[in-house]
């Protein structure tokens, strides 16, 4: 039994903030209905790499534990069907371009709240609908350079940056999962829903820890400092003989403890370095002293024994090191169903109730016929609505539709 069983998600949402967050849920026991337009979510297209029935593993990556059904929304008919998942439905996951579901006769305030007032209607958008940026489109990237944080991510050389995964996407989802949450929870109370208004921009700015902190203290605006932290040192990548590490050295006694392993004590009795503030007041020389002395080491062995210490320490690791790492089989953070399907295992750890990897992502339409029947559709309602194009199911069904 998971955390969320019993409680059933409509998500209308496509690409990644909308669709983490319905896997968030449903890793976690969330009955979550995936409906895609017909045309599908675009995410399948964009590989390589892709799996057997030509889904790219960018779509495999947020997507598991949910059912998928086809419905065209863009048909008042589609809108029809979607209301009557709706009658059933705790959550509406949606990122339509802010006043589509207005336009559609489906508007929070106007509609849904009126006749589902037990539901909680989440939407994902890159604004919101107020301010002078309220209705544009919001995509990933973008939000990163106008957010700031490509801003600070970088060095001095490069400039701004992007981050390299999708963080902003990332985040909201996550944002979104925990807003629905609170939301139902408070129904618990209440008895009534309430919309969840996410965006990439709140999120993005909600990011910039410690930079945003900085300025809104001091007024002077971050630059980007390459892998250097803005407020600690030595808080940075090093070369070592046999590769990079990151030390992140975060108090004095952890200072004092780096010193004494790489053979310099007297480096933590240093004016210079005595504290935080004087190493980053000479930040430029410590850092000088500390590659000389790390240039000579083995950089694993190294942070083995600094980890044995209490100083934090890693070795800079590419990604299938990391995700073949035994802490992460440890951790369960590498699953699989059958023999197709691996993914990252949920990160929130519940004792009694843990999530799981259940179903591999969903087949475009593998499920519409199932959720017809169970709305009640009978068999010459369900031929009417493929007929129409209203719905589609797998052409491997061997009725029409896409595969």
């Amino acid at each position: 039994m998971g955390a969320l069983d019993g409680i059933r998600v409509v998500d209308l949402s496509r690409v990644l903030g909308g669709p983490y967050c319905g896997q968030i849920l449903a890793d976690h026991g969330a009955d979550v209905i995936k409906v895609e337009p017909p045309l599908g979510d675009e995410t399948r297209g964009w590989g390589p790499p892709f799996d057997a029935h030509g889904s790219a593993a960018y779509y495999q990556g947020v997507n598991r534990n949910k059912r998928d059904i086809v419905i065209d929304l863009a048909q008042p008919a589609g809108r029809t069907l979607l209301l009557r998942l709706l009658e059933s439905a705790d959550v509406l996951i949606e990122n339509f371009k802010v006043g589509t579901m207005e336009r559609w006769g489906l508007g929070h305030e106007a509609v849904l709240a009126a006749r589902f007032p037990r539901l909680v209607h989440c939407r994902v958008s890159g604004f919101g609908a107020s301010g002078p940026l309220g209705g544009v489109a919001g995509y990933d990237a973008v939000i990163q350079a106008m957010s700031g944080l490509m801003s600070i991510n970088g060095s001095p050389e490069s400039g701004a940056t992007r981050i390299g995964v999708p963080v902003v996407d990332m985040a909201t989802g996550m944002v979104a999962a925990l807003g629905v949450l609170m939301a139902l929870l408070e129904r618990g109370r209440s008895g009534r829903g309430q919309f969840v208004d996410t965006t990439l921009y709140d999120t993005a700015l909600s990011l910039l820890h410690p930079q945003s902190a900085n300025w809104l203290l001091s007024g002077r605006t971050p630059k980007p400092t390459g892998n250097a932290h803005p407020n600690i040192v030595p808080y940075d990548k090093f070369p070592t003989a046999t590769g990079d590490v990151f030390l992140g050295i975060g108090n004095d006694g952890q200072f004092a403890r780096l010193c004494s392993a790489l053979g310099h004590p007297e480096w933590a009795a240093d004016p210079r370095f005595a504290s935080n503030a004087e190493r980053a007041a000479h930040r430029p020389a410590l850092r000088m002293l500390l590659e000389d002395a790390l240039a000579r080491l083995d950089g694993a062995a190294l942070c083995t024994a600094l980890a044995e210490q209490g100083v934090p320490a890693g070795p800079v690791r590419d990604i299938a090191e990391a995700l073949q790492h035994p802490q992460t089989t440890a951790r369960e953070m590498v699953v699989g169903v059958g023999a197709d399907y691996r993914g990252i295992g949920t990160p929130i750890k519940l004792s009694r109730t843990p999530g799981a990897a259940r179903r591999a992502p969903p087949r475009f339409g593998e499920h519409t016929l199932a959720v017809l029947r169970e709305l009640g559709c009978s068999e010459a309602e369900i031929d009417a609505l493929i007929a129409k194009g209203i719905v589609a199911v797998p052409a491997a069904q061997g009725e029409p539709g896409l595969d």
